[in-house]
């Protein structure tokens, strides 16, 4: 019944559908300005999200002991009387009459009297807490934190505002025919047919509030989102993350790029190389083999492995062979392999 009268409230005040109805009269008090809650989709059903209070307000889940000393400013706001009829095959029919248990025994509808009288807004000065909190950061490991961030689907509010009560108020339900006079009983002692309902509660109830949201850096330091455009929550680790892997693979595609054009260039030099050696006549005797030059061997006798070609095996297609020499050296490595013909011939008269 409590929850029915206060989303009534919102529905009729308005203000841009940021003012967020109270959903329990046990639950009023922690909706205070500067006190925390926490945001919830409920799921892709329902596009409207789930307020939940804390024990906390926004200083407890700060670093350092030092107060927020924003201040609050408080005002009149209007004078809210109401009285609506509800049909009982709507929701929010069907809600009040699960919630208060009334008998609806050949009723069609229920009468809601709300008497808030004069209500008050309360709210915190924005430009003074944006100053307060400029070199603030959050404290991760409070409890509430470590929850939130948890769940990809909570967003931890602060209360900006809130909309309280200033004297005792009523609150009844009538269940009967639609056009009938609806008529209010406010004691069950007076009711025995269980068709009224009435409850009283006391001044400087919370009956609605609104919010902003947090958005919190992995440093610390967060953003109070003082616009509907601007969406709170955690920045996540898997973003940073992501950010440096794009980075990584950026640096690795260009140094492959550069690695492809040195092996492409080295491809067509040795392609001169070898059309060089073809097109000139040489004499068919191994030069290799003359006194003084360097001897062709077979780099198995020595239990060195087959592998690829210092001067062909380099490019695209890793020409491998058994042969080499081991008077050159090449990166410290005390042999170098060589094809029989015609890399061979080909490395030492470059070396000549």
């Amino acid at each position: 019944m409590f929850a029915a009268a206060t989303k009534s409230f919102v529905k009729q005040v308005g203000d841009g559908g940021r003012l967020v109805p109270v959903p329990s009269l046990s639950e009023a008090d922690k909706y205070q300005p500067l006190s925390l809650v926490v945001k919830k989709k409920r799921c892709f059903l329902f596009p409207r999200y789930k307020f939940t209070s804390t024990p906390f307000t926004l200083k407890d889940i700060l670093l350092g002991d030092r107060e927020i000393s924003a201040g609050i400013s408080s005002y009149q706001l209007l004078n809210y009387e109401d009285e609506s009829d509800v049909s009982l095959y709507g929701r929010r029919g069907n809600h009040i009459v699960n919630d208060v248990g009334i008998n609806v025994t050949g009723s069609d509808s229920v009468a809601v009297k709300a008497s808030f009288g004069v209500v008050t807004k309360h709210e915190v000065e924005v430009s003074t807490l944006l100053k307060e909190i400029s070199s603030r950061k959050i404290n991760f490991d409070h409890s509430l934190i470590r929850q939130s961030r948890n769940s990809r689907k909570a967003v931890l509010c602060v209360v900006m505002e809130s909309i309280r009560t200033t004297r005792q108020c009523s609150l009844s339900v009538h269940a009967g025919i639609r056009g009938e006079s609806m008529r209010f009983h406010f004691m069950d002692e007076q009711n025995p047919r269980g068709r009224d309902k009435a409850i009283v509660f006391p001044a400087h109830t919370t009956i609605a509030f609104s919010v902003f949201e947090l958005f919190i850096y992995l440093d610390g330091v967060f953003d109070l989102c003082v616009t509907s455009v601007s969406k709170g929550g955690f920045e996540r680790e898997e973003t940073t993350t992501f950010a440096v892997l794009y980075r990584l693979r950026n640096i690795l595609f260009e140094r492959n790029r550069r690695v492809m054009d040195v092996i492409s260039r080295s491809q067509l030099y040795l392609d001169d190389l070898f059309t060089d050696y073809y097109d000139k006549r040489f004499s068919m005797t191994d030069i290799s083999l003359k006194e003084g030059t360097h001897i062709r061997v077979n780099l198995l006798n020595h239990n060195i492995p087959k592998g690829p070609c210092i001067l062909c095996g380099m490019g695209n297609l890793k020409r491998e062979t058994v042969y080499g020499c081991f008077q050159c050296s090449v990166d410290g490595q005390k042999y170098v392999r060589l094809h029989a013909v015609p890399c061979f011939d080909i490395w030492h008269k470059r070396m000549k």
